[in-house]
Parts: C-alpha cells; structure tokens; sequence
C-alpha cells in the first residue's frame, strides 16, 4: 500500500504517476440509460482497462460502474458508494475517471470525497480535467473545476425548465403519460372513450347525485369498472379525477416548483399560483360548467371538514375514532352525522354496514349521546375517590422545582452561545485568509454549529420549566376546580377525557338493535362488560339521565 507522502516526494523527483508501483481501478458512469450513452459507457471502460494494463508498474484492480444514474447526488449510485468503501478498506491505491462531473456535481460532494480518498491514501486522476490530487497544487484546481460543474447543473436546470415553456407554447402537452381516459403520443392527448366514460361516471355521481368519493369507489366497482390492475378505484384517484382540470380542456401547471437545483427539493404551491387556462390541445371529457360545479362542491365539503377540527387530523378530532370495532367483521365503526327535522344525530356505523349496506353487517349504529352515557357511567365507578385522584394531580403539578435560579441559568448558557459564534467568526476569517483547507473549515464549523444547536436546545428547556413552575404556583386554585368539574361530569363525558382512557370498543356479534353489547376495555388494563337498550327519544341535555336505567355495566 502507497503512502501519499511519499508518492509526492517520487513526484518532485521528477518521476510520473505511470512510473510508480501503483494498483490502480477505474470508475464510469453515465446519466441515463440511452444506446448511445450505453456505447458511451463500454468505451470508457475498454479504454480504462487497456489504458492501466498498458502500464507495467500498474496492477489492474476491476473498475466499478453506474448505470442510468444522475451525477448530481451520490444517494443512489451503488458502485461509486461501494467504490469508497473498497478504497478505505485498502483495497487498491489511485482511480481514473473520465472528468469531475463524474464523481459529482455538486463542489461539496467532489471536495469531500477526494479529500476522504487522499486520508486513506488513495489519489484519483480526473483524466479529461487534467487533475491529480497526488499533485500538491490539485485541490485548488479541484475547487474550481468542481464549481463549473455544479453552474453547469444549475443552467441545465434553467434549460429544462425554458424547455417545458416553449414546448407548452407549440401546444405540445406535457406530464403524465398515464392520465385516466386519454392516451398520449407524441405529446399529444386523444381521449380514450373506454377509459372516459369512467370519468363523466365519476363527475354525475358527485356534482349530480351527492354521492362522496368513498360511495363512488364502492359504486363504480359494482357496476363492473376497475383500476387498470382489477381493483377497486383508489379514492386519491377518484380525488384527481375531480380536481384535474385537464377533463374540461384546461391546461393546469405550476402546481410545484423546484428549489434547490441540487437536492431537488419541490414545494407544492397554493392554488392562486397555478397556470390555468382553456387548451385547444387537451380535448375536455366533461362539460365545463359540470366541472366547475363539481369542484365548488369538493371545496366546500373541505372547508366544512377544516371547520369543524381546524389544524387537526379529520380521523382523530372525536373521541371514538379508530376506537369502535365490529366483532363480526374486525373492522372499525366510522362517523356519521344523520340529518332529520329534529337536527343532526351523530353514531357510528361497521365499515362494512356503510361500503355493502345492512345485507352484509347486522350490527347496529351507535349513538355518540349513548356512547358518553356508558362511559359516563364506567368513568363514575373507576373514580370513585375522585378527591384522591386530583389531589394526586395537584401534587405532581407542584412538585416542579421552584428554587431554581432560571435568570442565571439563562445568562450561563447565552454567554457560551455568544462565545461559540464569536469562534465560528474568526474560523471563517481564518478560512478565507487561506490559513485553512475547505475541508478543515467544513469540519471545524459543523462541530461549532452542532454545539450552538445544542446550547440552543438548553436554552428551550429553561423557558418550558420556567413556564411551567409560574403555572403550578399561580393556577392551582384554578386546576383544580376545573378538575372537579370535569370528573363530576355535570356537562357530561368529556371527549377528551374519552381518548386519554379508552382504548377500544368491541361491538359484540349479538348485538341487535333493541339490545347492544359491549365490551369496553381501558388503557388501565380494566375491561366493560356492558349492555343497554337505545332510548328512542334520549334527552338532548343530558342523555345520562334517560340511558341509564336501561344500562347495565360490569366489570370482567
């Protein structure tokens, strides 16, 4: 195994990198998987191969190769990454590769991995560049080779992006290939009158008979229509369908933009920048006016479904979601809101009751006022030395220490964070009066930053204790009475209260609609045994009252 040292020593002597016992392998890649750049790809490797064993101090060491993969990241490319290994491991001494932009485009990644190469003695010869890192002035050239093949990634991308423009100017339809009820060639979109009649379908069934897309997908599959793979319609498809302006003849784009030409990273826009306009390209599948009505719906019943849990996840803002199970079945119960002249009237109903109807599931709805009063009702027997239990509450709130000094903590600490970037300032000095190597200054400044990050993080902790010791000095009083409150059940069952203690509902499979059966197990390991008898006309005030003597409940 070579030492760098000294293969720069045997350099200054005037000897060349043929000249020196050296293994030697090589590393090829191309970017994509076109016959040209697949004839590309076996000549670099028959000129590499002819070219090391051509050189009798050099041992041949089989080259390592990427297909199809972009240069741009080091993620994916399993032969360059294996390559790395190899070369730590000793397991050759110098590769040749074609240019910089082979090993990377990106100025960081070339640096980082050169100079990783270099400290496990191992030199790289970027032959069309004319770079050595053996060569003691090879890094400043590095850097520099390196940043015009990181511009040139950043004006490809502009290329591409002025490319999509133009193509949509010459009335040339880009992005999915695959998009249901047309065909696509060449850029050019004919509709798929099969595949189409899915789609007016999809847009009756919602703008014109109410249906949601759930029904829709049940609806679709009864009546014999499929997925492309023999399944039901995915409801995100159905979703896409609704919402893709493409089906009333619109061309729809700047839906994402790229922001950071490296990593690739997209952010999805809001709707108001969107480019939409009438296309004469894409033939429309429904009537426009169909369209826009059917979208008017969608959003609204979004906005509804935002309202009533706003920044909250629509599956978990009630207290029995995910949380009810049929028994008969092993599915779970979802949320439903029937609409009568009375008002609304919230229950529960098997997922296989609400997809196939009552042919399929016997097992009854349950009423969220009925729900409350059984769990009302356990809740009362598991609390019986409810004094015991928020005073036990109280004691844990208090017993956040209030001694301690948070001012001079916070001094302390902010101190070492000014010191920390003062550090951090004159390293960067340092660096740019060319006292430091990239790699140095990368190294030294990422430990700077990793300790600010954790002083910070020290920082955070003192202002949540701070807040919470002023919370358990001046709002006992109040804790406690709404506790007492809450555990008196005056209002009824708080549905929080519900989530934090219940862990699921089995519906039993002999469960009728005159009589439901229950078991009911708790995160405190206890279980429920509970039948009772829906009330026709429960109370609206206080659905305890009226469902309770019908009740029995018992523990097992």
């Amino acid at each position: 195994m070579m030492d760098v040292r000294k293969i720069r020593a045997e350099m200054r002597m005037g000897r060349s990198i043929f000249d020196l016992p050296l293994r030697v392998t090589f590393y090829a890649r191309v970017s994509t998987d076109k016959d040209e750049q697949i004839n590309s790809l076996e000549n670099q490797v028959q000129h590499y191969t002819e070219l090391i064993q051509s050189k009798p101090n050099w041992t041949f060491v089989p080259g390592y190769i990427d297909e199809g993969i972009s240069g741009t990241s080091t993620k994916k490319r399993d032969s360059f990454n294996r390559m790395i290994a190899d070369a730590k491991a000793g397991c050759f001494d110098f590769i040749i590769t074609k240019e910089i932009s082979r090993f990377s485009r990106s100025t960081l990644d070339s640096i980082k991995y050169t100079q990783e190469l270099l400290e496990h003695d191992v030199g790289v010869l970027f032959q069309n560049d004319n770079i050595n890192t053996l060569d003691p002035d090879s890094e400043l050239r590095l850097v520099i080779m390196a940043g015009v093949a990181q511009d040139e990634v950043r004006k490809l991308s502009e290329r591409l992006k002025f490319g999509f423009r133009q193509a949509i100017k010459n009335g040339h339809v880009l992005g999915n290939d695959k998009l249901w009820g047309y065909d696509k060639k060449d850029c050019v979109m004919t509709i798929n009158e099969e595949e189409a009649e899915v789609v007016r379908i999809i847009f009756d069934l919602y703008a014109n008979k109410g249906l949601g897309v759930r029904r829709i997908s049940l609806a679709l599959f009864d009546m014999g229509y499929t997925s492309r793979e023999g399944n039901e319609f995915n409801v995100a498809t159905i979703r896409h369908i609704l919402t893709n302006p493409k089906y009333k003849g619109w061309y729809c784009g700047n839906k994402s933009q790229t922001i950071d030409y490296r990593t690739k990273r997209k952010v999805f826009l809001d709707e108001s920048e969107w480019v939409t306009y009438p296309d004469p390209t894409i033939p429309a599948i429904v009537p426009e006016e169909l369209w826009d009505r059917a979208n008017a719906i969608y959003k609204e019943r979004s906005r509804e479904i935002m309202e009533r849990a706003p920044g909250a996840s629509y599956h978990n803002q009630y207290a029995y979601s995910s949380k009810i199970f049929c028994e008969e079945h092993e599915v779970s119960f979802h949320r439903q809101v029937l609409k009568s002249a009375k008002g609304e009237k919230e229950v529960w109903q098997c997922k296989v009751y609400r997809q196939r109807g009552r042919k399929a599931c016997s097992a009854p709805q349950l009423r969220t006022d009925e729900l409350n009063a059984v769990m009302g009702e356990i809740f009362t027997e598991v609390m019986k030395d409810k004094d015991a239990i928020i005073e036990s509450l109280i004691t844990v709130l208090q017993s956040v220490p209030r001694d301690v000094d948070y001012s001079k903590a916070r001094r302390r600490i902010e101190e070492e964070l000014e010191q920390v970037n003062a550090k951090k300032d004159r390293l960067l000095e340092l660096s740019m009066e060319g006292g430091l190597s990239v790699s140095e200054f990368k190294k030294r400044n990422d430990s700077f930053n990793e300790l600010a990050a954790q002083l910070q993080g020290q920082l955070d902790t003192i202002d949540t204790e701070e807040q919470k010791s002023k919370t358990s000095v001046l709002q006992v009083d109040k804790i406690r009475k709404t506790l007492e409150k809450e555990l008196s059940f005056e209002d009824g069952v708080n549905s929080r209260l519900v989530a934090s203690i219940l862990d699921k509902i089995i519906v039993k499979r002999e469960s009728t609609k005159e009589e439901i059966h229950l078991d009911i197990y708790l995160k405190m390991g206890q279980i429920y045994e509970t039948v009772y008898q829906p009330q026709k006309n429960s109370s609206k005030d206080n659905p305890l009252r009226s469902t309770t003597p019908k009740l029995r409940t018992r523990m097992i």
